[in-house]
C-alpha cells in the first residue's frame, strides 16, 4: 500500500529531527514545507506523464556490440548500466536472456555481463580445473554410452513362447 504525502513528509522530517535537534516550531515548519514540496512534485508528475514514459522506453543510441564494455553492460531496453544483466532485470522488460539476445542480434552464447567480469569468471574456472574436468566427464560419458550400445547389440531378444491350446474336460 502506498504512503500518503503526509506520511512521507512525516517520515522525512522525523529522519531530519533524529539527526539534529529541532524545536517544535522548526519541526512544524519543516513538515509544512516538506509537504508542500511533495505536493508540487506529485502535481508535476501527474501533469506530464507522457514525457517520462517516452524517456523511459526510448532505447539508448548504442549498438549491441558497443553495449558490452570492459567494466559495464548497458541495457538496450532502458539504458541503465550494470555489471551483469540479471534475469530479474530482464524480466522487468518481459524478456529472458535468450529473447534479449535474439531481439538485439547478439550471439546466443554471448555472456550478458561486463567483459572484465566474464574474463574473471573464465580465469577462476580455469584455476579450479573446470575445462579438464569437463573433458574427462564428456569422455567418460561417451565410453559409458559406447559400452551400453555394445551390450544392447549383443543381447538376444527373448523369443515369445507359443501358447498351446489346453484341453478342458
Amino acid at each position: 500500500m502506498a504512503k500518503t504525502l503526509v506520511e512521507m513528509a512525516a517520515d522525512i522530517v522525523q529522519a531530519q529531527s533524529a539527526s539534529k535537534s529541532m524545536t517544535p516550531e522548526e519541526i512544524s515548519s519543516a513538515l509544512q514545507s516538506t509537504y508542500k514540496t511533495l505536493m508540487t512534485l506529485q502535481q508535476n508528475e501527474q501533469s506530464c506523464p507522457a514525457e517520462t514514459t517516452a524517456a523511459e522506453t526510448a532505447s539508448p543510441d548504442l549498438t549491441p556490440e558497443k553495449s558490452i564494455q570492459k567494466n559495464k553492460i548497458v541495457c538496450l531496453e532502458c539504458g541503465q548500466e550494470f555489471k551483469m544483466l540479471s534475469p530479474k532485470h530482464l524480466a522487468s522488460h518481459g524478456l529472458d536472456g535468450r529473447q534479449y539476445r535474439q531481439k538485439h542480434g547478439l550471439k546466443l552464447r554471448q555472456p550478458l555481463c561486463a567483459k572484465a567480469l566474464s574474463s574473471a569468471r573464465k580465469k577462476a574456472g580455469k584455476d579450479r580445473g573446470i575445462p579438464e574436468n569437463l573433458m574427462k566427464s564428456i569422455a567418460a560419458k561417451k565410453e559409458k554410452n559406447a559400452a551400453k550400445s555394445k551390450v544392447t547389440a549383443k543381447k538376444p531378444r527373448a523369443a515369445k513362447a507359443k501358447k498351446e491350446p489346453v484341453a478342458v474336460g
